[in-house]
């Protein structure tokens, strides 16, 4: 039985999301994230004007006459929603956890590639392999992962991305569309990205909470790990633990951007303060201007 105010939670996402969909991207995420490439649908008996480069020479030779290969363009994409469901994702300030945040972006993303006639996946991670969910169409497919998200028990605490990559590579042949929705907060994950670059395309959403930037101004303030568990103390009046705290958090921030970069992946900054519809549309209309 799931509890009320998680159905709530899980209602507001799905009627939010859809009509960001609507009425802020119609059109936009088409453009993007059309089919690509070509499949192979039949032979057929060569034709005065038919192009001899897709000349079949095996079953011409076979049947002792010019047979031609015959492609069709592909329309349909897959979206895998790769979801990092780690204790950190708990943490949140003025704007809710990281993890609602992560449950919008999810949403839009699927609810933008039903529109299209997309088919979407999802994988949950955490320092293990949670739960794999083919790729399919619909929305009932759509409210299943999004309640999945919020309703969801997973066993791991911990970040391992490499992991999660290194799955999808094995398991997913077909070229797709791969949203990673995590915190980055991992390391050692550059190679598998890359390996998974080679056939799909990746991109990362880095979902932050500002106030994780500074420490309150006062007092001695003690921070947990939500993943390890571990505590710090920390002076609140001490100037330069301040800066040397703030230092370390945006150069965390700053080695996801590099390790995407380094990996030729585009990365989506997801601030937990600003719209979710606004910074997806905003990406959108970047890779639209970039493809001209």
């Amino acid at each position: 039985m799931i509890p009320a105010h998680i159905i709530k939670k899980i209602k507001r996402v799905h009627i939010k999301s859809s009509k960001a969909v609507t009425s802020i991207m119609a059109g936009q995420y088409r453009s993007v994230f059309r089919g690509s490439g070509i499949e192979f649908e039949e032979v057929r008996e060569y034709c005065p004007g038919d192009d001899v480069k897709t000349l079949d020479w095996k079953v011409s030779a076979r049947l002792g006459k010019p047979f031609i290969k015959l492609y069709r363009e592909e329309r349909e994409s897959i979206v895998m929603l790769l979801i990092d469901m780690s204790s950190s994702l708990k943490f949140g300030t003025f704007s809710g956890p990281k993890l609602e945040r992560a449950a919008e972006v999810a949403s839009v993303l699927a609810f933008n590639a039903i529109k299209n006639s997309d088919k979407v996946g999802a994988l949950f991670f955490t320092d293990r392999i949670e739960k794999y969910i083919p790729p399919k169409k619909g929305s009932s497919h759509v409210w299943r992962v999004i309640k999945e998200i919020f309703t969801f028990v997973p066993q791991g605490k911990g970040t391992h991305i490499s992991l999660a990559l290194d799955y999808l590579a094995r398991i997913s042949k077909k070229r797709s569309f791969v949203f990673v929705l995590s915190d980055f907060l991992d390391d050692g994950y550059l190679k598998s990205l890359r390996t998974l670059r080679q056939r799909h395309e990746v991109i990362g959403v880095k979902i932050y909470d500002t106030g994780v930037f500074n420490l309150p101004s006062k007092g001695m303030i003690t921070l947990s790990d939500f993943e390890t568990g571990r505590q710090m103390v920390f002076d609140g009046f001490n100037k330069q633990v301040h800066k040397r705290f703030s230092d370390i958090k945006h150069a965390e921030h700053k080695k996801t951007l590099e390790i995407f970069s380094k990996a030729r992946s585009d990365v989506i900054e997801m601030d937990t303060a600003v719209s979710v519809s606004d910074t997806l549309l905003k990406y959108f209309k970047y890779r639209e201007r970039r493809s001209r």
